[in-house]
């Protein structure tokens, strides 16, 4: 169905190729996964396969590229897209329509389908990927995961050979990310779609995946079964480095696998659960009554709650529940907000300029609002200026989280995941008393969040400063926040110790404690001290 042959990518003024020699062959009915480091080209790899790089990205492509027997250097994207579905990184940016069945319905009248047979695809697609609530919502009002659930939608619904996803799962809560998945993986043995998918979050996809195409960061790939590549992988989830931490011979891709491979590690354990460490006794934001409504209705319903100094305090519940609506709310960045917000004891909403920055750091769900500079250079050194800082802080705090950023790139050329990195970096150099995030690790790889955890980590325990995530990520959740708040329909509904609130939820229980469940481990580290403890 698609055919690499020879292909090789370089794009102006880099140094380096993106992909290099690729021979790659995907038959119809395959689901491929590519995994690589933040930047490393998946992304690219994906355009390529319908014309979108070069045709409307420059570039210098050698090799041939062909699908369904149509080779993308003859014709351009338009012309394949019958034949091609493709999701981007970021779903708002090819988002056309104002509401969502307007939107499902622009690609088919395109494609000039009668008018009978759009309305049989609308009413199926909003079925099956659990819409029907949101079709007659304008997108702009939808949270992250509802409009990344409608642009899968808005694929799927011209029926095509070919669907081409990059991070599909990023904003998608646990639950919704299972059922998008599940179903894609059904389009794929029922109906022989070939599915190619990016994806940094390994632990939701590997199950699935057929093959696994690792790109290195240098041009390189390496093809073949998941159990294969992982095995020796850089880039991996919890659930295989579990199995490497407890030097099992071969993976397993699923929990229920691992849990049938590590039943005598279970086994023998009086079951307790690690202490607490106690946060600060010292709150540093008071949240009374704090309600906020849209069109007369409420996202966020009077929550009133504490946040204490040196507390990294995680914000979950699925797409749609006001995680947003509360952090814009306490940043003091919401212009429909009621009740009170106290951050250091000031009012969030009177908190401006010099004030703001040494007190509140706040990065959106689009860290891309945050940058107006024309090179990563302009932008760390304008940060330093603001923030007061020596002249290089940002930058290096940039290395750190992401290394090898060109300088001199414009940060829209960056990925997803390299433009959180220059947000945060940012944002960290002013050293703020609160930082709030709205996921922050879409687009990262396992070891840009590694690196993020321990810079959050430092920051609020060293620095003795307050730390506010709203995310879908449980294994970050499990690695790194002391308190779990799990709201639903803008309600606080569950508050209190991360493995608490983590082990009482099955949806939201991170990959290691269900494998290693009724033992309250988290992480691959709690296994590890706990075995080691016995010995």
């Amino acid at each position: 169905m698609i055919k690499f042959s020879n292909v090789s990518l370089i794009y102006p003024n880099s140094t380096t190729t993106v992909i290099e020699d690729l021979n790659l062959e995907i038959t119809e009915g395959e689901l491929v996964l590519v995994i690589g480091p933040t930047g490393s080209g998946k992304s690219s790899l994906l355009r390529l396969i319908n014309g979108l790089v070069p045709h409307h990205t420059g570039g210098i492509l050698a090799g041939d590229i062909t699908v369904d027997g149509i080779s993308t250097a003859t014709v351009k994207p338009g012309s394949l897209a019958h034949l091609i579905g493709i999701v981007g990184q970021n779903p708002a940016n090819g988002f056309v329509a104002d509401t969502v069945e307007e939107e499902l319905v622009f690609g088919m009248e395109a494609l000039n389908l009668s008018n009978d047979t759009m309305r049989k695809r609308v009413e199926e697609v909003l079925d099956l990927i659990s819409l029907s609530q949101l079709r007659s919502r304008a997108i702009a009002t939808l949270s992250g995961g509802e409009q990344q659930r409608v642009a899968i939608a808005s694929a799927l619904v011209a029926h095509p050979k070919v669907l081409v996803l990059d991070e599909p799962t990023s904003a998608l809560d646990p639950i919704a990310a299972e059922e998008v998945l599940s179903i894609l993986h059904r389009l794929v043995h029922d109906l022989g779609l070939t599915v190619v998918i990016a994806e940094h979050k390994l632990e939701r996809v590997i199950q699935f995946a057929d093959r696994i195409v690792h790109i290195n960061g240098a041009g390189k790939a390496m093809i073949g079964r998941p159990e294969d590549i992982l095995m020796n992988s850089p880039i991996a989830p919890p659930i295989v480095e579990l199995a490497r931490a407890l030097g099992l011979k071969e993976i397993g891709v699923s929990v229920r696998q691992m849990r049938r491979m590590t039943t005598e590690f279970r086994d023998g354990f009086e079951i307790t659960k690690p202490a607490h460490t106690a946060p600060s006794i010292k709150p540093f934001v008071s949240i009374s009554d704090l309600t906020v409504s849209y069109n007369g209705k409420n996202a966020v319903n009077a929550i009133s709650t504490m946040i204490y100094e040196n507390e990294i305090v995680a914000i979950m519940g699925r797409n749609g529940a006001g995680k947003s609506s509360l952090l814009r709310a306490i940043a003091g960045v919401s212009d429909n907000a009621y009740g009170e917000v106290i951050v250091n004891g000031i009012n969030s909403q009177k908190l401006h300029s010099k004030l703001r920055r040494e007190n509140v750091g706040f990065i959106p769900q689009e860290p891309s609002d945050l940058l107006y500079g024309q090179s990563v250079t302009i932008e760390c050194q304008q940060a330093d200026n603001d923030n007061q800082v020596d002249s290089g802080t940002t930058f290096a705090l940039l290395a750190q989280l992401v290394p090898g950023i060109s300088a001199s790139a414009h940060p829209r050329d960056l990925s997803e995941g390299q433009r959180l990195g220059l947000a945060l970096s940012v944002v960290l150099s002013a050293n703020p008393r609160l930082l709030i995030m709205d996921e922050p690790t879409r687009g990262l790889d396992y070891q840009a969040k590694r690196v993020l955890t321990k810079i959050l980590v430092d920051f609020a325990r060293t620095f003795n400063r307050s730390v506010i995530i709203a995310t879908h990520d449980v294994e970050l959740v499990a690695e790194l926040a002391t308190r779990t708040i799990f709201i639903a329909d803008g309600e606080i509904v569950a508050d209190g110790p991360t493995i608490d609130v983590l082990l009482s939820s099955p949806a939201f229980a991170p990959q290691v404690s269900k494998i290693m469940a009724p033992q309250p481990w988290l992480t691959v580290a709690d296994v590890v001290r706990a075995i080691e403890g016995r010995e």
